[in-house]
């Protein structure tokens, strides 16, 4: 298994990269939140996870051990083959899939192309219990956390904005303190939006 890959960046697309590392060219595919994260520098590192079927051996990079875990579960649900996961992880961050799964939250997870009703409910029920002793969240926590974060976006929409916008933006302060309160949310949430 190959664990990590640390090279010089060849190539750099919104779907893979090449990555030399001792005179051999690596292609790797990556989502677009890893997309997102690479620095056009030279040297670069992903962790990786190696998919062996009897076709082929595919490599998946993540600039994050968190993404190449969420990967992983994703891909252990009946159903969610590596381009899904790879979907999923370029529709939504790591962290939004994480806390969508542990707060039940269907449609977040239906919102992604490709994903029906049946298999949001299928990786929410297998999943959410692996999520919340993994992450060592508490179901009374992730549920309060969901209410004060759909209470600021029903006031974000009250003052005029889209809800998809908006919901970026608390999201976004969500990832940095997710404790806020709803007032707090929507403070700094106004600042992103």
């Amino acid at each position: 298994m190959i664990h990590h890959l640390k090279g010089k960046l060849v190539e750099k697309n919104p779907t893979h990269v090449i990555i030399e590392c001792g005179g051999v060219g690596y292609f790797v595919n990556i989502s677009l939140h890893t997309f997102s994260q690479i620095q056009d520098i030279e040297n670069i590192n992903l962790f990786t996870h190696l998919q062996v079927k009897e076709d082929s051996h595919t490599l998946f990079g993540f600039v994050e051990k968190s993404e190449r875990e969420i990967f992983r579960l994703l891909l252990s649900v009946s159903g969610i083959g590596s381009s899904t996961a790879r979907t999923m992880l370029s529709s939504m961050t790591p962290l939004q899939i994480r806390d969508a799964i542990a707060n039940g939250d269907v449609p977040s997870i239906q919102a992604i192309k490709g994903i029906g009703a049946k298999t949001a409910q299928r990786v929410i029920l297998d999943l959410r219990d692996k999520i919340l002793k993994v992450y060592d969240i508490s179901e009374v926590s992730a549920h309060s956390n969901n209410t004060n974060k759909e209470e600021a976006l029903s006031a974000l929409e009250v003052l005029g904005f889209v809800r998809r916008q908006a919901e970026k933006a608390v999201d976004k302060v969500l990832s940095q303190d997710a404790t806020l309160s709803v007032e707090n949310i929507i403070k700094l949430a106004l600042k992103n939006l």
